[in-house]
């Protein structure tokens, strides 16, 4: 049996923090619900990083500046990067919409003490939207750098729900908001102060979905609950959708079935992403030379040709064909954004991209 990849111990670590902030954000028995969901969600997204860290190659541990060649240590182990900084390797853009979602709750954990017991509901109800794109954003982050098959889907029953039944229980609930002590409102208000509306009204920011109640005669071919796309609607619909404004959420994930290569790529599709994500030429020739460089899969005719890194590439026995993963994609398009990482990778030069004049003259 083939042992477990480096990364394997810190993910599943990662997973487990995750379902039980979930399980402690849906326990209405549990006084301080949301104050956990903070804390385990703060420490799932900081092991899923470091999974992506040692799968990648990247030393998150933090140096001496005056030594260069010592480790700084907490207790005698190695001081690793904590979460603030490992988002900043991983989104180094701060107007990206994850990483300032990601940051509110990183400031918002820091703030949390004993003295807003009390507010842990109304914290609940004014940060749900945001509490929600956490959990989606880590979804989206999990499958997408470690495979379908690791998806919280597999683990977790996400309730639906619904936030107001009537007009007095909206109004209720609009009065329980305002109990949220002054200093978090204003914490939450001056932080989103400092954000592009369009990062605000990102869902990458902030999840939010309507249910509304369906008023039309029972179709027996129908189903209870039914959701219907922004991207469906016509301009009408949206419009109105829009106008309806924010009472309740509803969290909903399309799951797909597990079949032979779902989420992997071909070599040129493989090779044409790459090339999207740098300024660089990148075609099928670089992407051969890069996993032949890092031993990615063996050559053809090997005896063994499932002796592949499972992380990036994959043998298809029906197809006897290679396949890769978008993580090795994604890795591909971070190494070559340089030129000097461009050759470590695939041993060649870096070649600037064309521009427009450049090819309209050729």
């Amino acid at each position: 049996m083939a042992r477990p990849p480096r990364w394997q111990a810190t993910l599943d670590a990662s997973v487990e923090e995750a379902c039980l902030a979930v399980r402690l954000y849906n326990d209405s028995a549990e006084s301080r619900a949301f104050e956990g969901f903070v804390i385990h969600m703060h420490l799932a997204w900081l092991y899923l990083l470091h999974a992506e860290f040692i799968r990648d190659d990247i030393d998150y541990r933090y140096w001496d500046p005056k030594y260069k060649k010592r480790l700084l240590r907490i207790d005698g182990e190695p001081k690793m990067w904590e979460l603030e900084r490992s988002m900043k390797e991983r989104w180094p853009a701060d107007t990206d919409p994850v990483r300032a979602n990601l940051s509110l709750f990183i400031r918002l954990r820091n703030r949390l003490e004993h003295r807003h017991a009390h507010a842990d509901e109304a914290l609940m109800l004014n940060l749900a939207g945001h509490a929600h794109a956490l959990l989606v954003n880590y979804e989206s982050e999990l499958t997408d750098q470690f495979g379908e098959n690791q998806s919280l889907a597999l683990r977790l029953r996400l309730p639906i729900f619904v936030g107001t039944f009537s007009p007095q229980g909206e109004q209720a609930l609009r009065r329980f908001r305002k109990t949220l002590p002054t200093d978090l409102r204003s914490f939450v208000t001056q932080y989103e102060s400092g954000l592009d509306d369009s990062t605000v009204n990102d869902s990458r920011y902030e999840f939010r979905l309507r249910a509304v109640v369906e008023l039309a005669p029972k179709d027996p071919d129908a189903v209870a609950i039914q959701f219907t796309r922004y991207s469906d609607m016509n301009e009408e619909e949206r419009e109105m959708v829009e106008e309806l404004g924010r009472r309740g959420q509803v969290i909903t994930r399309d799951r797909k079935q597990p079949v032979s290569g779902l989420g992997r790529l071909m070599p040129k599709p493989a090779a044409e992403q790459v090339e999207e994500g740098i300024p660089y030429v990148f075609n099928q020739s670089h992407f051969t030379a890069a996993w032949k460089r890092k031993g990615i899969r063996p050559s053809n005719g090997d005896l063994d040709p499932h002796h592949t890194n499972s992380d990036f590439c994959e043998y298809d026995e029906p197809t006897k064909s290679y396949r890769y993963t978008k993580a090795y994609v994604n890795h591909l398009i971070k190494k070559c954004s340089t030129a000097d990482g461009f050759e470590e990778v695939t041993g060649m030069a870096a070649r600037s991209k064309p521009t427009i004049s450049q090819s309209s003259e050729g």
